[in-house]
């Protein structure tokens, strides 16, 4: 009887009962892995006052976590094979919430470069986890759990974008960035609970002999998936470092450009279940061309400060959303295990993330000699073009 009825509620939801306490974890732990990015951004101005940092500088507080989500998507799927993804996932979520204390409390650039490493090092052990996750657990419904998880993601920035602007004109920049700390702990403890319910997350940590350590590194389209996917994450990430410091220095308050800010991660939060459910088929170029070009007019507007913030960001995040998840599902097109999952996964998490990591030191940079953010955005629209034409190319598996 009580088999029947846990099947009954499957099929009116689609997910067994074990399958949401999954489904309900890997939100939480989605929602713990950008705050810690994300919530520097308002506050971005502040720490360069405190600390006396150049705008190139100050950028490494983002740079540092893309870099490390490129350099450390590589060995992640060797430590799931040898440790487990239980044991692997804990312990990049236990270093994430401590780092972001340290990093709160610190008291020298020197402790807040180092706090933040270990930021990133907890976000991209534990974001490089959740292709091989989902294929193990959700293979038949791959797109809609990136979906779900990009959704959750994007929630989490959302939430840190929005309030962290309002925590740092209240309390002062080391609670607006301390304060995210909770969600890494939260994620921890619902990971916790699902560990003894849930076969698939077990699943993850099985090997397939020799070919478990091999990259697609002579296979054309990873590498078109991963320069696609560096693009998406280049404009991502120096959007969200340096868009509040624009509109700041064009004369919006802290808390009013955290909230165009909030703007740009809620669209872009709701592109992802969107567009993830609407792309049902193999051949996903017609969406990944329509992002594309959302994401290009909205940059071409960005581009000129000041002008219509709550138009343009908005329909730039729009765009970046569905191309963000559209590229997380495009390696699960491409294979049929778990660890083949997480392997093309790697491939990509390494080639964008080291890619994408320049995006917000260069802009930095850029400003440390004009004196304005202009030239970045024009830079930031002229990489969404790429990546217009890079969506052309990226035809479905056979």
């Amino acid at each position: 009887m009580q088999g029947d009825l846990k099947r009954d509620q499957g099929r009116r939801t689609g997910f067994t009962q074990h399958e949401w306490g999954l489904v309900i974890a890997i939100v939480l732990v989605a929602m713990a892995l950008r705050p810690g990015i994300v919530s520097m951004g308002p506050v971005l101005p502040a720490i360069i006052d405190a600390f006396q940092l150049s705008h190139a500088t100050a950028s490494l507080m983002t740079a540092i976590p893309d870099l490390l989500m490129g350099a450390l998507a590589l060995p992640t799927p060797w430590l799931v094979r040898r440790f487990g993804v239980n044991r692997v996932l804990m312990l990049a979520l236990g270093l994430l919430s401590v780092s972001i204390a340290v990093r709160a409390g610190a008291g020298s650039s020197l402790t807040l470069i180092t706090a933040t490493v270990g930021v990133g090092a907890g976000i991209a052990v534990a974001g490089a986890m959740f292709a091989g996750i989902v294929k193990a657990s959700f293979s038949n419904r791959a797109a809609l759990m990136i979906g779900i998880y990009a959704t959750a993601l994007s929630l989490g920035s959302t939430l840190s974008a929005g309030l962290t602007g309002w925590i740092l004109q209240s309390t002062g920049w080391r609670v607006a960035i301390g304060v995210w700390a909770a969600l890494g702990v939260v994620a921890l403890l619902a990971w916790w609970r699902v560990i003894p319910k849930s076969v698939a997350t077990q699943e993850v940590s099985g090997t397939e002999g020799t070919s478990a350590t091999r990259l697609p590194l002579h296979t054309p389209v990873a590498w078109l998936i991963a320069l696609f996917f560096a693009c998406v994450n280049f404009l991502f990430y120096s959007i969200l470092t340096w868009t509040a410091a624009m509109y700041q220095e064009a004369g919006m308050p802290a808390a009013e450009t955290g909230g165009v800010l909030a703007s740009f991660t809620f669209c872009f939060m709701l592109a992802n279940p969107v567009v993830g459910m609407l792309s049902k088929r193999l051949d996903r170029r017609g969406w990944l061309v329509a992002c594309s070009l959302l994401s290009t007019i909205g940059l071409a507007g960005m581009a000129t400060p000041g002008a219509w913030p709550w138009l343009w960001v908005p329909l730039t995040a729009f765009g970046l959303g569905g191309a963000f998840t559209l590229a997380m599902t495009l390696p699960l097109d491409h294979t049929h295990t778990p660890d083949a999952a997480n392997r093309w996964n790697a491939f990509v998490l390494t080639i964008g993330y080291l890619i994408a990591a320049t995006g917000p030191f260069i802009m930095g940079l850029m400003h440390d000699h004009s004196g304005h953010f202009a030239g970045g955005f024009q830079l930031l629209a002229g990489v969404s073009a790429l990546m217009l034409v890079l969506a052309t190319l990226l035809k479905p598996p056979r």
